[in-house]
């Protein structure tokens, strides 16, 4: 059902073959939690660009196995991520309809209103 296809001006993004009601789980992806001490280590290298914030403090990060550390950010999402710490899992969940051949989105800030900018600018960095 999901499949990696490139994403305009974002490199690879993540897409579905079919349609994807609203409310429906789209994937949970394992992670691999990074504990606080070893984050900074982690924005030196090409992770930094791929893993979510994590922990109850936001100071320890996880990286998403499975697609989830591909899917784009958008300020109007068609999905919202779910972090189950208890799990040691993020859940991609549909917030509407997506229809066959659709990129899946996430707002990286969170919340799928949330409109702050990303990184303190409206540009995703590696992509200026």
């Amino acid at each position: 059902m999901l499949y990696i296809s490139h994403s305009h001006g974002k490199g690879r993004g993540v897409y579905t073959d079919s349609r994807i009601e609203r409310e429906t789980i789209i994937e949970r992806t394992p992670i691999l939690e990074i504990p606080q001490e070893e984050v900074e280590m982690l924005q030196l290298t090409i992770l930094n660009n791929y893993y979510f914030a994590w922990g109850f403090d936001q100071q320890q990060a996880a990286l998403a196995l499975g697609l989830g550390s591909i899917y784009n950010h958008s300020y109007t999402p068609n999905a919202v991520y779910i972090p189950r710490e208890a799990e040691q899992l993020i859940e991609f969940v549909a917030i509407r309809k997506i229809l066959a051949n659709e990129e899946i989105t996430i707002n990286y800030n969170g919340s799928p209103n949330d409109q702050t900018p990303l990184w303190g600018s409206d540009e995703i960095p590696w992509l200026k």
